[in-house]
């Protein structure tokens, strides 16, 4: 069981569910900003996966830690830790994250790694939102590598 000083509903931001069921259907406003700033708009389908040139340019826009895998189907990230409970309290903030988002990724846990794969499942590959959670994701306070 998870305990609720580590994760706790207060700590994840509202989600507006007013929001459109298409991928493409994106606030004006939202457009102009960075990647982390954006919000992910929910995603039933019925649009394309990005193309491999349109992933590659928002890669662009991340750490170049991420990489783009399956031909551009999927973004994918390793984040490693110190310790378990450092790596489990990251894992907790993504999950905080992808909560508010309502976007969530695959992770892989182990005592001291976190592996971070991120897709769109309704259309079968990568849309803007997996491009958003993952600068959300970079912006956390996360320890560099061990060496």
């Amino acid at each position: 069981m998870i305990s609720s000083e580590l994760f706790d509903d207060k700590d994840i931001p509202a989600q507006d569910q007013s929001s459109s069921e298409d991928c493409d259907d994106i606030a004006v406003d939202n457009e102009s900003l960075p990647l982390a700033r954006k919000r992910c708009i929910p995603c039933e389908g019925g649009v394309d996966p990005l193309t491999k040139e349109q992933a590659e340019e928002l890669l662009k826009q991340l750490n170049p830690e991420w990489t783009l895998v399956e031909g551009a189907g999927l973004l994918a990230r390793s984040f490693s830790f110190p310790n378990y409970k450092k790596t489990i309290l990251f894992v907790n903030k993504v999950a905080a994250i992808a909560e508010g988002e309502n976007h969530h990724p695959d992770m892989t846990v182990s005592y001291d790694n976190v592996g971070v794969e991120l897709s769109t499942h309704a259309i079968d590959g990568l849309s803007e939102n997996d491009f958003i959670l993952a600068a959300k994701i970079d912006e956390l306070s996360v320890e560099t590598p061990k060496s």
